[in-house]
């Protein structure tokens, strides 16, 4: 099993192969009470793009070693993706329901890394 830093950097690498947008990285690891150590962030632009998104995090974290989700919810609409690494959360979205939700903001005391995009 690969290291949550590892988990990460593999979580990542699945979202820019897929060319997804905003990545944004929380890190909970300095907040009490937490359900998870990190929290990934990400856009995607369609809804089959959200779903391609959430397959290659899944075949990139697994060729890595780190395994399948314990739960992945949202792939039926692909409007809003989670995926539950344990020690990291995933949330893939489509831009207005990452605007609405602005789930990375909830944790105002987190470290939040934004990724620049690649493309």
């Amino acid at each position: 099993m690969i290291g949550t830093e590892q988990l990460v950097d593999e979580i990542i690498k699945g979202l820019q192969d897929k060319k997804g947008h905003r990545i944004t990285i929380a890190n909970l690891t300095e907040i009490d009470d937490t359900i998870c150590q990190y929290f990934v962030v990400c856009t995607g632009n369609s809804p089959s793009q959200v779903n391609a998104l959430a397959h290659s995090v899944d075949d990139t974290v697994r060729k890595a070693g780190g395994g399948h989700p314990i739960s992945t919810v949202g792939t039926q609409h692909s409007i809003w993706v989670a995926m539950d690494y344990a020690d990291v959360m995933v949330h893939i979205f489509l831009p207005e329901e990452r605007e609405f939700y602005d789930l990375e903001h909830l944790w105002a005391d987190a470290q939040l890394t934004e990724l620049e995009d690649l493309d």
